[in-house]
């Protein structure tokens, strides 16, 4: 598990998705209920998984391109 995934869901809201899935991994738990849906994840590396999609999918829709403006100009510099 990537620690910064890890850190990102443990400082999201109480009772979000990213919340309950980083509890369930610290834990050491496999089956969690939310929304009123149980999941059973075959191993804490799965919910890890799922953890990191997550991250990324939360990720990839709050990232905004970067633009970069440089000038140059021969004058002035004698």
């Amino acid at each position: 598990m990537d620690p910064t995934v890890l850190a990102w869901a443990l400082a999201q809201p109480a009772g979000s998705r990213a919340t309950v899935l980083a509890a369930a991994y610290t834990g050491g738990t496999t089956r969690l209920t939310f929304d009123g849906r149980t999941v059973e994840y075959r191993s804490l590396d799965e919910l890890g998984r799922a953890l990191a999609v997550l991250h990324a999918a939360e990720n990839s829709a709050a990232r905004r391109p970067s633009v970069t403006f440089a000038s140059f100009s021969r004058e002035g510099s004698r």
